[in-house]
């Protein structure tokens, strides 16, 4: 990508869905249009997604690409601390690593952010 670049949360591109089987957890991300799409081809790489779940220590990270659907499904193997029958912690659920992985920084081309939703805003400030 080309221009001024600046980084906006993953959320500004796209939203997500989450299911979990065991110790794996497969995070879709669906993008909200083709654009968007295109940078996250581009910034949600394996290499970046294992980085970002560091610290739940996955043993491999797989990248499916849906263009059909505009979208990715990321399969996350090992982070659910042994699932949902074998963790110790209160949530084995991989339900709530989407939301961490739509915190993630990427960066888009500065005329892009305009056009993307910013959910930051209230319902308050909608009906101005």
């Amino acid at each position: 990508m080309s221009g001024s670049m600046v980084e906006v949360p993953l959320y500004r591109l796209a939203h997500s869905r989450t299911g979990d089987k065991g110790d794996i957890s497969s995070i879709s991300v669906i993008a909200w249009d083709a654009a968007c799409y295109a940078v996250l081809l581009e910034e949600v790489t394996v290499k970046r997604v294992t980085e970002w779940f560091a610290d739940r220590h996955p043993v491999r990270v797989l990248r499916y690409e849906l263009p059909g659907l505009q979208a990715l499904n990321l399969v996350l193997e090992g982070v659910l601390d042994g699932g949902v029958n074998h963790a110790l912690n209160l949530d084995a659920h991989g339900k709530g690593l989407s939301f961490h992985l739509l915190d993630m920084p990427v960066g888009i081309p500065e005329k892009m952010r305009a056009a993307l939703p910013d959910i930051t805003k209230t319902a308050n400030d909608a009906m101005k």
